[in-house]
């Protein structure tokens, strides 16, 4: 690919009648604590388009420089206004260039590429499924695969290589043909697409808003440079943003028991076609303003 290339319901019952009106059944209690984690202010993309809002996790721990660089721009309001100019159904919607062609990108240097990271003992990994020779699994809402941890004894810095796999909603840095070119323009998954995996660096992923990523205006081209397209209105860190606009999101948990029973059922439901993109972490947004 080139350049161009829950939240928890409350139930209350208000009772009109004096006083031998019957007594509300009370509200189910909320869900465990410990089932849930909060996505980081400092960690939360807010992506405002003309279709809606798209809120993405970012993932340091597997590219931080992208992730330093899309901070970055965001901060200084490179994103604002930018349009999603190549965008293909059961693809990607790609955007971050300042001239809309495909061909622009920010005035800051390219990027080496981080298409792998090395995983060590102490990064929270929830692995979902062990194929021969490996592990498949989450770094947070982010699926990887990665070399299994008996490995780790054996290498200098005691760790092992992993990678982010392209399931729907995750996000990808755009690059020319050179491995170290990619600079402000991203695309996010519409669906998933296996042939990216290790060629195009992963920072992140979409935890809410995938239905908003699916609706962006396609192209009908093989090039899919859409004609009068939609666009980012405004993005930034939600750390950034006036505590009243600020959106909250609460992920599951990927280490509770509530977690491994999705799993589980949507390994049931596949069967043999069980795949780590069959698995949706669900996401408790508090929109914000």
């Amino acid at each position: 690919m080139v350049r161009n290339a829950l939240a928890a319901a409350v139930l209350s019952a208000l009772l009109s009648g004096p006083v031998l009106a019957q007594e509300a059944s009370p509200p189910p209690p909320p869900p465990p604590p410990a089932d849930w984690r909060a996505v980081l202010p400092s960690e939360l993309l807010v992506i405002d388009t003309s279709k809606g809002r798209i809120l993405v996790e970012l993932a340091a721990e597997l590219a931080p420089a992208h992730v330093e660089r899309i901070k970055l721009l965001a901060a200084r309001g490179f994103y604002d206004n930018l349009a999603w100019h190549r965008v293909i159904d059961w693809f990607i919607a790609q955007t971050g260039d300042p001239l809309g062609t495909g061909d622009g990108q920010s005035w800051y240097p390219d990027l080496k590429g981080e298409f792998t990271f090395r995983r060590g003992p102490d990064m929270a990994f929830t692995p979902v499924a062990a194929p021969t020779g490996a592990l498949i699994g989450f770094v947070r809402s982010v699926p990887v695969q990665t070399q299994p941890d008996d490995l780790m004894a054996g290498t200098a810095d005691k760790k092992v290589h992993g990678w982010g796999l392209y399931c729907p909603g995750v996000a990808g840095m755009a690059r020319d043909e050179g491995n170290d070119t990619a600079n402000s323009q991203f695309f996010l998954m519409r669906q998933s697409y296996p042939a990216l995996d290790k060629r195009y660096t992963v920072w992140g992923r979409v935890v809410s808003g995938l239905d908003v990523v699916r609706a962006l205006k396609a192209s009908p081209n093989p090039d899919g440079i859409v004609t009068e397209p939609d666009r980012m209105t405004r993005v930034r860190l939600a750390a950034d943003l006036p505590q009243a606009e600020r959106p909250a999101v609460q992920m599951m948990n990927t280490t509770s028991a509530a977690f491994r029973a999705l799993v589980e059922q949507a390994r049931q439901a596949k069967g043999a076609d069980f795949s780590v993109c069959d698995i949706d972490i669900p996401a408790q947004v508090t929109p914000g303003a």
